[in-house]
């Protein structure tokens, strides 16, 4: 008798008892993926952009926009800070490497980021075509950027005030020209159009205008600290005894993720209970199937099954919906990614990987089988106790 066979088609002779219960499990497992890979990848995306800086300063406001908007690039400034009061601070014996970098412009959304060549070295940039930008108003692309907005070498653009795309924005007159493209980074770079500070001073500056050391202004300075002291002793000074604020990226992401940790929890709890809710159901399923096919299970003993055999003809079916549940749920979840993934991309240029099945996607597979099975040895118990006699008996 070819019990795996025999219980595929009792699964499939009355579909409808099932479909609840792979409703039900399909959900919990969609859920549970999609929270698992999401919550990794975005963290693992914060962690790899915020890594190269240990510390950002900029104007007096909240410290995790100041993160978000200067590092991820997924926020508006705080405001500005003086060139001057930043360029001392490039002195400091606890400061190893401070790059400058500053905003205000747009190209089709994507952000304008005037700074210095050593911004590149942070994200261990490099060109693909091109060279870098030497004087005011020349852009390098990063590789996205570059796809994004169809531009190549040699090609020209203006600019639109803000950080967004609005087409009632105001254009600069004086173009921008493309005059190299980098290589994939996998960071915030290939999401950007890189400048120089001029070329932002510029745009914003009258003509005619010169520019004074006094008056000149950039939005933020990166910091890498010099010793594991400045840790504790920059941020301390610069937020006392300075009008600027200092903010360490890995402190505030980790509040950040900390934050939303809550809500991706709450979301995994109520998929946890789903997923119990789904294995009750695979029992009533189970049991309301046993009931209806007592005559059958009654004709098999006598054809000489034991009631091992039957134990295994109604785990097989219950082993059945949950693997056919928890695949259909893995791929709905990564649907669910993939879908995150296309919105992330068109609206802060982040991107996540349709990965493989992870470890803890493995472990939610045996629980799910595990429930499966639990549901369907409660649901067959009544197996031992066929009075196949009196069943068929009845039956004439």
């Amino acid at each position: 008798m070819n019990l795996v066979k025999l219980s595929f088609k009792n699964l499939i002779s009355k579909p409808l008892n099932a479909v609840l219960s792979l409703l039900l499990l399909v959900l919990s497992v969609a859920l549970v993926t999609f929270m698992l890979q999401l919550s990794s990848q975005v963290k693992g995306n914060l962690d790899k952009n915020i890594k190269p800086v240990d510390l950002v300063v900029g104007a007096k406001g909240s410290p995790l926009q100041l993160v978000l908007s200067s590092v991820l690039h997924i926020d508006a400034p705080t405001g500005n800070i003086k060139l001057k009061e930043a360029e001392k601070l490039r002195k400091s014996r606890l400061v190893k490497t401070a790059v400058p970098v500053s905003y205000g412009d747009n190209y089709k959304g994507v952000r304008i980021l005037g700074t210095e060549t050593s911004y590149l070295k942070l994200y261990n940039a490099e060109l693909a075509n091109g060279t870098l930008f030497s004087k005011s108003h020349q852009v390098v692309l990063g590789s996205a950027t570059a796809k994004k907005l169809n531009l190549k070498l040699e090609d020209t653009f203006l600019s639109s005030h803000g950080l967004a795309d609005q087409s009632l924005e105001e254009h600069h007159g004086h173009p921008f020209k493309v005059v190299g493209i980098l290589k994939p980074t996998g960071s915030v770079v290939d999401n950007l159009i890189i400048t120089s500070l001029e070329s932002i001073w510029d745009v914003h500056s009258h003509p005619g205008e010169e520019h004074h050391d006094d008056d000149l202004e950039v939005t933020s300075l990166l910091i890498q600290f010099s010793n594991p002291m400045a840790m504790m002793q920059l941020p301390r000074y610069i937020n006392d005894k300075t009008n600027m604020q200092a903010a360490l990226p890995s402190l505030e992401i980790n509040r950040l993720v900390k934050l939303l940790g809550v809500g991706v929890q709450t979301i995994q709890l109520i998929a946890i209970a789903i997923l119990l809710v789904s294995g009750l159901s695979i029992f009533i399923s189970l049991l309301k199937a046993i009931r209806e096919r007592r005559q059958e299970l009654a004709l098999l003993r006598t054809y000489g099954a034991t009631s091992g055999q039957l134990l295994w003809l109604v785990l097989l079916e219950g082993l059945f919906l949950g693997f056919i549940g928890y695949v259909l749920g893995w791929l709905i979840g990564r649907l669910g990614l993939w879908i995150i993934s296309t919105y992330a991309q068109n609206s802060y240029g982040y991107t996540f990987n349709l990965a493989t099945p992870t470890k803890w996607e493995a472990i939610l597979l045996l629980a799910t089988l595990a429930i499966t099975v639990l549901a369907s040895v409660l649901a067959s118990l009544s197996v031992f106790k066929l009075n196949v006699s009196k069943i068929l008996s009845a039956e004439k």
